[in-house]
């Protein structure tokens, strides 16, 4: 997992060249302004831009065949974020959708996101999104999909 700023997503180009033409996506477009919905950026990215009310809880998810950047343009959330090798499957994966929905085993680590800042997720980073901090508040975020 990598937590940071957009204005330092540089430092991570060299990871891959699809993580690299994600992030730049992210950084060439208004999306404070932008509809929610799905968006394609190439053969092997797409972007799912939402907006959405935080929830009390949620399951764990993790996926096989992309990488999530989940960048915060409005608002804040917290993320549980645990290896998936502490989890055991709680529904079985969906290869169509690429998410397995996962129970967690073991203490897990929770992060606050805000605008501004992103979440890269990667196949090991078992995640549960979209939780208040607080209260349930309203965010716009988008999940860039990589393929690894």
């Amino acid at each position: 997992m990598i937590k940071d700023c957009l204005n330092r997503a540089e430092v991570y180009y060299n990871i891959s060249n699809n993580l690299k033409y994600g992030f730049e996506w992210i950084k060439n477009n208004d999306l404070k302004n932008m509809a929610d919905g799905r968006y394609e950026i190439s053969d092997k990215i797409y972007a799912n831009l939402q907006t959405y009310m935080t929830k009390d809880n949620a399951p764990y998810e993790a996926h096989r065949d992309y990488i999530d950047i989940q960048y915060m343009i409005k608002g804040e959330e917290l993320s549980g974020v645990t290896d998936y090798t502490n989890c055991s499957t709680k529904e079985e994966y969906n290869k169509e959708k690429d998410i397995e929905f996962l129970n967690c085993n073991k203490p897990e680590n929770f992060y606050k996101i805000h605008e501004g800042e992103f979440f890269v997720f990667f196949p090991h980073d078992a995640h549960k999104p979209a939780l208040k901090i607080q209260d349930n508040k309203k965010v716009k975020k988008v999940i860039v999909k990589v393929h690894v």
